[in-house]
């Protein structure tokens, strides 16, 4: 798993939070699936930045799970507006399912 963020401990809670975030195709929770690209952190405007990718460009339930990472993040986040952006650049691929994930998917 590689996220990039500005604040590492902040980085470590999202991601615990979005552990309970999952694609309800494959059954398994989006950190370990890989979708997260980058969490990032504007103190000044109290805004929490989160680029993230899906499976496919075309996934049928995209709009469930971003709703859900945006959801998570506001859960532990209260005092920050939640920004969620799609990229496709790069475009997931299976490599960045994590060991966990591997295991669970039986890879």
């Amino acid at each position: 798993m590689n996220v990039t963020t500005n604040d590492n401990i902040r980085c470590t809670i999202a991601l615990a939070a979005l552990q309970n975030v999952i694609d309800p195709e494959i059954g398994l929770n989006i950190v370990d699936l890989g979708l997260i690209y980058q969490l990032d952190f504007d103190d000044d405007v109290k805004k929490l930045y989160c680029n993230m990718t899906l499976t496919t460009q075309f996934c049928p339930m995209g709009e469930s799970i971003t709703t859900g990472v945006k959801n998570a993040l506001q859960n532990v986040f209260s005092d920050y507006t939640i920004d969620v952006t799609l990229s496709f650049n790069p475009p997931w691929s299976h490599e960045r399912i994590s060991e966990e994930g591997k295991k669970f998917l039986n890879n």
